[in-house]
């Protein structure tokens, strides 16, 4: 079975960092796009970030320039790492895994991309 397993969630205060790993198991993941994705309360789930297979990279504008997204294929895992933290990024962040025929260049922000999702990690940014 394929799992997918935030860690590194936690409180901060504004300004500061943080890094989320997520490790997959059950499946290799390394030709294939892996995101971050978050959702706040009462909010929809909105993209982040995404890196292909071939390491193509995508970013909501919004975090752009303080997010970082990289992969370790060997480790099957996909890191983010958050720097300048907001207020606004309060929300649970949700790695994600494209689906099976997606693109090894390409990236998507379309979360009906992605096949395999995790359980999520809460990102609190205090003001």
């Amino acid at each position: 079975q394929v799992q997918l397993v935030e860690s590194g969630g936690g409180l901060v205060q504004a300004g500061g960092s943080l890094r989320l790993s997520c490790e997959a198991s059950g499946r290799t993941f390394t030709t294939r796009g892996l995101g971050w994705f978050r959702q706040a309360p009462g909010k929809e789930r909105d993209f982040v970030a995404t890196i292909s297979g071939s390491g193509s990279v995508l970013y909501t504008d919004s975090v752009k320039g303080r997010f970082t997204i990289s992969r370790d294929n060997a480790k099957n895992t996909v890191d983010l790492q958050m720097n300048s933290l907001k207020p606004e990024d309060t929300a649970v962040y949700y790695c994600a895994a494209r689906n099976e025929r997606g693109s090894y260049y390409s990236t998507s922000r379309d979360p009906a991309q992605y096949a395999y999702w995790g359980q999520g990690t809460q990102v609190t940014v205090s003001s």
